[in-house]
């Protein structure tokens, strides 16, 4: 329990990483302390809405296709790593959308697609869909205020950083996931 609790944890913070970096690049901007409060709450309940949508996808992949789904449930982490390392070394996190009305759905669904993938894996391989949510939920509200709030301060340093990191810890997942892992080491 322990061991999955860990796994989700890091793979909540990895997903929420965008989320950091996109906030840290908002957190320039003056916005009062229920906007901030706002945006985290609705950043964190699309990474519930997103991964309960590719839990249940991945769980009905995985009763019809078995262990191909496994293996690609393996390779989506790879690629969404990928994704996020490029982006951050394009730094290209950056978001042009206000976190107002509108702009704050397309804001939350635009960093928390990568949920939906990673859900869609979560559920090919059975795992705990109350555990999944509430770590990924919490973890993506609580780095949203973190990088809003501490955007403020620190003037956007970290966002690409931030980024890079988190598509590390999706990829090896991924490695992880696949049982390659040993070519690495």
């Amino acid at each position: 329990m322990m061991g999955e609790l860990f796994a989700l944890m890091s793979m909540a913070f990895a997903l929420g990483m965008d989320a950091f970096s996109i906030g840290l690049g908002m957190g320039m901007f003056r916005m009062g302390w229920r906007r901030v409060l706002l945006i985290g709450m609705t950043v964190g309940l699309f990474h519930i809405l997103m991964p309960l949508l590719g839990m249940a996808g991945g769980r009905f992949l995985s009763g019809t296709f078995g262990t191909f789904a496994g293996y690609a449930g393996g390779i989506l982490l790879i690629i969404l790593g990928i994704q996020m390392l490029i982006t951050g070394l394009k730094g290209s996190g950056d978001s042009l959308i206000a976190p107002v009305g509108f702009g704050m759905i397309v804001f939350a669904l635009s960093v928390s697609l990568d949920s939906f993938s990673v859900g869609l894996t979560l559920g090919i391989y059975g795992a705990k869909t109350v555990l999944v949510l509430v770590c990924f939920g919490t973890a993506a509200a609580l780095l949203t205020w973190a990088g809003l709030l501490l955007g403020k301060r620190v003037q956007g340093m970290l966002g690409k950083y931030s980024v890079l990191l988190g598509g590390a810890i999706l990829f090896a997942f991924g490695i992880k996931l696949l049982g390659i892992e040993r070519l690495f080491l």
